[in-house]
């Protein structure tokens, strides 16, 4: 009997490849670009399309206030709640926030243009691939008609880039969400269980202006913001001596991402301001981690007088391991991996960082899976031409259908 229902889920699948790929084409037509992080207009689409499939969207808006104070403009987090009797609740996790395109594209980052077998635009791989993905797997899986115990809830979120705490975050501190599992969008040539850390600081370098003609008048901010960085990045030198005993995940890393400051070409610039982010493998203390950061920064500011620093916490993302609860979905998405790609699908690590950890901080087994290649870099995430194989997504959307089957027949 199984054996005859993954036959059928294929086949529904591929039967309805096509109006999978327009659902695809209209939510990457929707900018979510974050920042501004105006994000309630796409939820508000997506809810729209998911009707016309029998799907009614919870919409779950977080207060504006609370937005605003992030540093966002909206956010609307959507659930769909599809129930087949007791048993367990199976979560599928996608986040709808992108950051913004960039320079560099061939193809129109909203046009959702399907070129050489290829969907591009932003998020078409990362994640609202997923969104198609998850939500065509349960409408393959109640074509079935077949008995089902339990349920599956689609969570559709938008504060990935932020670092979750709006987005699955806020669902689940509101209690709106308690499942038995969940799954989170990914790539569809491996299973992640754990992945990397993610602290980002905001460092404020303050010297004194003055004019370019008498600049002994003066405290240059960005020499002291030079120092600052040749100490961060002799550091990082000293990350790649640090190796994780998880596959996929290398060694700890630290990136200066933005730096803005100075007034004037004929002025001694006053201020600085840097952001890093500072990637942590799971088995360092995100506590340490911080403080050796900001020792760094304080000893590097201290050798140059008349400079002071302020240093502010952005984002505290822990990493995540596996719970040991997490086999049963593993395997049945390692099983049907390996029947539908013709492979076996490894469980890894990622260096990534995900909203993932969220879930799992409440003892919720996770897994991350879905659309996708085999890693970031082929499907260009966060870069121009951003693309998703539909043939990829195609498979990925099978695999995820015959995983819910197992797990809720």
């Amino acid at each position: 009997m199984s054996t005859t229902s993954y036959q059928a889920l294929d086949a529904w699948i591929d039967a309805h490849f096509d109006e999978q790929v327009r659902f695809l084409q209209e939510l990457v037509r929707v900018p979510t670009d974050t920042p501004p992080g105006n994000n309630a207009p796409h939820a508000e689409r997506t809810a729209e399309l998911l009707q016309a499939f029998g799907f009614q969207a919870e919409k779950h808006p977080v207060p504006a206030q609370e937005v605003r104070d992030y540093g966002l403009q909206s956010i609307t987090n959507l659930i769909v709640r599809r129930r087949w009797g007791e048993g367990r609740t199976v979560a599928l996790n996608a986040h709808g926030d992108v950051v913004p395109p960039g320079e560099g594209w061939t193809h129109d980052p909203y046009g959702g243009e399907v070129a050489d077998g290829k969907l591009y635009g932003r998020a078409a791989a990362v994640s609202k691939s997923d969104f198609s993905t998850y939500t065509f797997a349960v409408r393959a899986l109640e074509s079935l008609g077949a008995p089902l115990r339990g349920g599956v809830e689609l969570h559709f979120t938008y504060d990935e880039e932020f670092g979750g705490e709006l987005g699955p975050g806020w669902l689940l501190k509101q209690g709106l969400t308690q499942p038995d599992f969940l799954l989170a969008a990914g790539f569809s040539y491996q299973v992640v269980t754990a992945h990397n850390g993610c602290l980002q600081m905001e460092v404020t370098v303050h010297g004194k202006m003055a004019h370019a003609a008498i600049p002994d008048t003066g405290v240059d901010a960005l020499h002291g913001a030079v120092a600052i960085l040749n100490a961060l990045y002799a550091q990082n030198q000293l990350y790649q001596q640090v190796s994780s005993k998880v596959p996929g995940i290398n060694h700890p890393y630290l990136n200066v991402g933005r730096i803005e400051g100075g007034t004037n070409t004929n002025v001694v610039p006053g201020k600085v301001v840097l952001k890093l982010d500072r990637r942590m493998i799971p088995e360092e203390n995100p506590a340490e981690v911080e403080a050796a950061i900001r020792k760094v920064i304080t000893s590097a500011a201290a050798a140059c007088p008349g400079i002071t620093v302020d240093i502010k916490r952005l984002l505290l993302a822990n990493s995540m391991q596996p719970l040991p609860g997490n086999q049963p979905l593993v395997a049945a998405l390692q099983k049907h991996g390996e029947a539908v790609f013709g492979e076996p699908i490894p469980t890894s690590g990622t260096p990534l960082y995900t909203d993932v950890r969220l879930y799992v901080e409440r003892g919720i087994p996770a897994a991350i899976y879905g659309a996708g290649p085999r890693t970031v870099l082929e499907s260009n995430a966060k870069r121009a031409d951003e693309h998703v194989v539909l043939e990829d997504l195609r498979r990925a959307t099978q695999v995820v259908a015959r995983a819910l089957f197992d797990l809720l027949h």
